[in-house]
């Protein structure tokens, strides 16, 4: 089979990548930017950290190779690479964090022209971005995780992409071919390094954007759905911990891919897939259902979500009641 040139192109990028990560890898270890496991990590072995800075470098690659497209997007989304992986080096102070993530949510709004929109747009969309970057950053628990359902939701925005044009097809592939490269080094029973807040973050905060794009070309809130599984996940676990009265800001392991993985004593790496391949199932079916009536779409919307939880909460209970000392 003839390789074409556009397929030439994504190889290079590919190799391109790849070697970046291997660059960084040394940089890593010389300044030893490393995660020491603690007893609330799934992992047991010193790991270098921060390799999910590669998904900024596939964007950034694109961000040249088209010409400079989605320039106030791309300035977001270098502000919020920096300052977290500033924030996996050293410890930074939650006000200088917190303005940055606001100031690039604001800009990857500016670039969606949520400005031009009624004004509560604009707080939904604050809203639900934020939530969704915070969400990402607390769920990259195990090996492979963070890459798995990445790879699932831009493969979804890129099957979409192809009937509706709402972003360049290209900035997903750039993407998600940095997701791969990451994913050969992390999806591995000894992980070569970890994605770190800049990674987890930078990942989220890109497929927002497509996302983001998707939704308002359509003007159909359904394709949040590709977010399903993630956001049960993160719900129903913020909402024990507060039951619990927790604080839903300290690092804890009682998401259920970690007591699937610590406890319970499943492959973490089949607990990673299963996260991806699930929500690529669900966001397919998604995909079908979009052009139906609204009226069926919140039917089947809120049976998905019925039965998601039913099954998420069924599954926790039964594994904190055999593996887990309350």
């Amino acid at each position: 089979m003839q390789i074409t040139d556009r397929q030439m192109i994504h190889i290079i990028i590919f190799i391109i990548l790849f070697v970046l990560e291997l660059l960084y890898f040394r940089i890593a270890d010389r300044l030893n930017i490393i995660d020491k496991p603690n007893e609330r990590s799934s992992h047991t072995t010193v790991t270098l950290r921060g390799g999910g800075v590669i998904f900024y470098f596939g964007v950034l690659i694109y961000f040249i190779y088209s010409g400079f497209q989605y320039p106030w997007f791309f300035i977001g989304l270098t502000l919020m690479t920096i300052i977290s992986f500033l924030d996996d080096i050293f410890t930074l102070s939650n006000k200088i964090r917190l303005f940055i993530h606001f100031s690039s949510v604001l800009l990857m709004a500016y670039q969606l022209d949520l400005f031009d929109m009624p004004w509560y747009y604009l707080l939904i969309g604050f809203i639900v971005v934020v939530g969704v970057i915070n969400a990402y950053n607390f769920m990259d628990g195990i090996n492979g995780i963070t890459a798995c359902y990445s790879l699932a939701v831009g493969s979804l925005l890129m099957i979409v992409n192809r009937q509706l044009n709402f972003v360049s097809q290209d900035l997903l592939i750039f993407s998600l071919l940095g997701v791969l490269v990451f994913g050969f080094f992390n999806f591995r029973k000894n992980a070569k390094c970890f994605a770190g807040d800049v990674g987890s973050v930078a990942i989220a905060y890109i497929l927002l954007f497509a996302l983001g794009l998707l939704i308002l070309k359509t003007s159909n809130l359904i394709y949040i759905l590709f977010l399903a599984v993630y956001g049960v996940d993160a719900v129903w676990t913020i909402i024990r911990r507060i039951a619990r009265k927790e604080n839903i800001f300290e690092a804890h392991r009682s998401h259920l891919y970690q007591y699937l993985g610590n406890e319970a004593g499943v492959n973490k790496l089949l607990i990673s897939f299963l996260y991806g391949a699930i929500q690529f199932g669900i966001g397919y079916v998604v995909f079908l259902f979009s052009d139906q009536t609204l009226q069926i779409q919140l039917i089947f919307s809120v049976a998905l979500i019925s039965v998601l939880s039913v099954v998420y909460l069924i599954l926790k209970t039964y594994i904190i009641k055999k593996y887990v000392k309350i």
